[in-house]
């Protein structure tokens, strides 16, 4: 069962207006590992027409695009900070997406911090918890 909290989307129409609003994805911790679900994940979303941003310590060329070390480091308006990082780091990359003045912040499956997310929240950002797009565009978009 996904994350439900005040704030946090999980209405099905909320989440496919998300995956479809929202354009420009910088993928916190996305690198040249194509075993990591982060590099299947951004290929997926590049695939449906989304812009990704790899933001990753190693600063890597992921699928073509230019990566960085730190959300600060983008020089691009980024409409949503996806997390593949480890919960504990959730935090801080929440700190960053406010900073950059990020729309909307996705932790992927497994990245449930409440602080994170009560962060999120109260900085106004569209929050989506321990949910994968890869998974959520099939089921409420189709192929």
């Amino acid at each position: 069962m996904a994350y439900d909290a005040p704030g946090v989307i999980t209405d099905d129409e909320a989440i496919r207006d998300f995956l479809i609003r929202y354009k420009t994805w910088a993928v916190v911790g996305l690198s040249s590992n194509m075993a990591r679900p982060a590099w299947g994940v951004a290929g997926f979303l590049q695939g449906h027409d989304k812009r990704i941003i790899p933001v990753h310590p190693k600063a890597e060329t992921v699928h073509g695009e230019r990566g960085h070390a730190l959300l600060e480091e983008v020089p691009d308006p980024v409409d949503v900070v996806d997390v593949f990082v480890n919960a504990e780091l959730a935090p801080e990359v929440t700190t960053q997406a406010v900073a950059i003045g990020a729309k909307a912040i996705w932790y992927q499956l497994g990245v449930v911090n409440d602080d994170a997310v009560a962060m999120a929240v109260d900085a106004g950002l569209r929050v989506v918890v321990d949910r994968c797009p890869a998974i959520e565009w099939p089921r409420l978009i189709g192929a």
